[in-house]
C-alpha cells in the first residue's frame, strides 16, 4: 500500500471515530439522567477510553457529584468508561498507597471472549499475522505454522450470549446464594454491552477479602484445584469408593449432576463426552453397558462403591474433572482476583458494538436477549432506527453473518459497499469492520 493510500486510509478511520463519538455525544446530552449514580459514589475510582487510533485509558478520576459526571459524559463522549470495584479515601489520587484503599467489592466477568462454545467455529475468525493462513474458530495457535500472532475477529450471537447469560445464572444459583449466602439485593448485574455479563456483589464482609482470598473463592467457583480424595473419592484395596448423597459442597454438586446426565444423557451423548475428556473406547463402552448399575449406586443410601470395569482411580479422576468443567462456572479469572480492576459503568455506551451497559434484576435476567429484546426500558440498541441509513465499506476480509433485532445481516466480503440501518451501520464500525462511504 502507497503512503498516499496509508495516508487516505487512516483519514477514513478517523472520519469513523469522530463519527461514532458525534454520535455518542448525542446519545449523552439526550440521555443524560440515565446514567446511574452507583454505591458509595464518591469513593470510587473512574476510567475512561477517549475516541482516538491508538487510544489510552485515562484513569485516577474522582467526582463529587453525579451531575459532574454526566456533564463528563457530555463534553467528552468516551468510547469507554469505568468505575472500580474499590472504594478509596482518594480516587483521584495516581499514586495507589496514597488513594488509601478501603475494600473491593467482588467483581465476576462472563465473557464469551475467553472460553469455547460451539457457536465460535461459525462466527469467529482468525488471521495468522505470520504466514497469512485464516479459519474459522477458537485458536490459541496458527494451526498452520504454529505462530501465536494471531489476529481475532470475535463476534456475537443469540448463542454465546445465552451461554454467557447461562454462565452468570449458574453463578447466581449454583454458587453465590447457596454456598456463600449472598443477599440478592447484595448483587448488581449487567449485560456488559458486548459479549457478556458482569455482576458485582456489593457486601461489607466481602469487601474486606485480599486478593489471595479471592483466588480461592475463584478456585471454588471454577472447580480448579479440587482434591477429589478430600471429596471422598478413595482406593481400598482393588475397590474403589466415591462420594455419598450427604456429602456437602462440591461433592454433592459433582453427585447432583451426575445423577442428572446418567438419566438424561443418551448412548450418543456419553460417546461424546466420554472421548471428549480422554477416554478409550473400552473404558467408554465399559461405562454406557455399566451406567444403570452407577446410578443405582449414586442414588442408595447405603452404597458408594465405584464400580466399572477399566475404570482406576486415575479414569475415575479424569471422569470427574470432566464433571467439573461442566459444573464450575467460566469467569475471567484475573477480574475476580484484582482489586484493583475498573468495571464498565452502567447505563453507559460500549465503544466495540455501540450497545448500552444495561443494569437488570434478578427477575429481568432470565428472559433477556440483548440482541432483540422487546422491553425499550431493557433493551441495549439504543441507535436503532430503520428509516435512517448510511452507506459503508467493508474493509475486513471475512465479515461474519449478524442477526440483530430479528434481521439478518450479512455475511460480508472485503470491498463490498452497502446500504445498512443506523444500528447496524454503527454497530459494524464500532466492531472496525467497516468505514463510511
Amino acid at each position: 500500500m502507497s503512503n498516499f493510500n496509508n495516508i487516505e486510509y487512516l483519514n477514513k478511520i478517523m472520519k469513523n471515530l469522530n463519527f461514532l463519538q458525534r454520535l455518542f455525544q448525542a446519545y449523552y446530552k439526550e440521555n443524560q439522567n440515565e446514567i446511574p449514580r452507583i454505591s458509595s459514589f464518591t469513593k470510587r475510582e473512574f476510567g475512561f477510553i477517549p475516541w482516538k487510533s491508538k487510544p489510552m485509558m485515562i484513569r485516577h478520576l474522582g467526582f463529587n457529584d453525579l451531575n459532574s459526571l454526566r456533564s463528563y459524559f457530555v463534553k467528552n463522549a468516551p468510547r469507554h468508561a469505568y468505575s472500580s470495584g474499590s472504594l478509596y479515601v482518594m480516587p483521584e489520587n495516581s499514586d495507589m498507597e496514597n488513594k488509601q484503599y478501603i475494600g473491593c467489592d467482588l467483581i465476576t466477568d462472563i465473557d464469551v471472549d475467553h472460553f469455547y462454545t460451539p457457536c465460535k467455529d461459525d462466527h469467529d475468525i482468525w488471521l495468522c499475522k505470520e504466514c497469512e493462513a485464516s479459519g474459522k474458530g477458537m485458536k490459541e495457535k496458527c494451526p498452520h505454522c504454529g505462530s501465536l500472532k494471531l489476529k481475532n475477529l470475535n463476534w456475537i450471537c443469540d448463542e454465546c450470549l445465552e451461554i454467557a447469560k447461562n454462565e452468570i445464572r449458574k453463578l447466581i444459583f449454583d454458587f453465590l446464594i447457596p454456598d456463600f449466602g449472598v443477599n440478592p439485593e447484595e448483587m448488581h448485574i449487567a449485560f456488559s454491552g458486548h459479549r457478556g455479563y458482569h455482576l458485582k456483589v456489593e457486601n461489607e464482609k466481602i469487601r474486606t477479602l485480599n486478593s489471595e482470598e479471592r483466588r480461592e473463592i475463584v478456585d471454588y467457583l471454577t472447580g480448579h484445584n479440587i482434591s477429589f480424595e478430600i471429596l471422598g473419592l478413595e482406593k481400598m484395596g482393588s475397590n474403589i469408593y466415591g462420594f455419598v448423597r450427604e456429602n456437602v459442597d462440591w461433592s454433592k454438586k459433582i453427585v447432583k449432576k451426575l445423577v442428572f446426565m446418567l438419566k438424561t444423557y443418551t448412548d450418543d451423548d456419553w460417546n461424546y463426552f466420554l472421548n471428549k475428556i480422554g477416554l478409550n473406547a473400552n473404558v467408554i463402552k465399559s461405562f454406557i453397558h455399566s451406567r444403570e448399575d452407577f446410578l443405582y449406586t449414586l442414588t442408595s443410601e447405603y452404597h458408594n462403591l465405584w464400580s466399572i470395569e477399566g475404570f482406576g482411580l486415575t479414569n475415575w479422576k479424569t471422569f470427574l474433572r470432566g464433571v467439573v468443567d461442566l459444573i464450575g462456572v467460566e469467569l475471567d479469572e484475573p477480574v475476580t482476583i484484582d482489586i484493583h480492576r475498573l468495571i464498565r459503568y452502567p447505563g453507559t455506551l460500549h465503544g466495540k458494538t455501540g450497545f448500552k451497559v444495561q443494569e437488570l434484576s434478578i427477575e429481568e435476567l432470565d428472559s433477556y436477549n440483548p440482541l432483540n429484546e422487546p422491553n425499550d426500558r431493557l433493551d441495549p440498541i439504543v441507535f436503532e432506527s430503520l428509516k435512517n441509513m448510511h452507506k459503508i465499506k467493508i474493509i475486513e476480509k471475512e465479515v461474519p453473518q449478524t442477526k440483530i433485532k430479528g434481521e439478518t445481516y450479512g455475511p460480508y466480503e472485503q470491498g463490498e459497499i452497502l446500504e445498512v440501518p443506523n444500528h447496524i451501520a454503527i454497530f459494524l464500525l464500532c466492531k472496525e469492520v467497516a468505514i463510511l462511504q
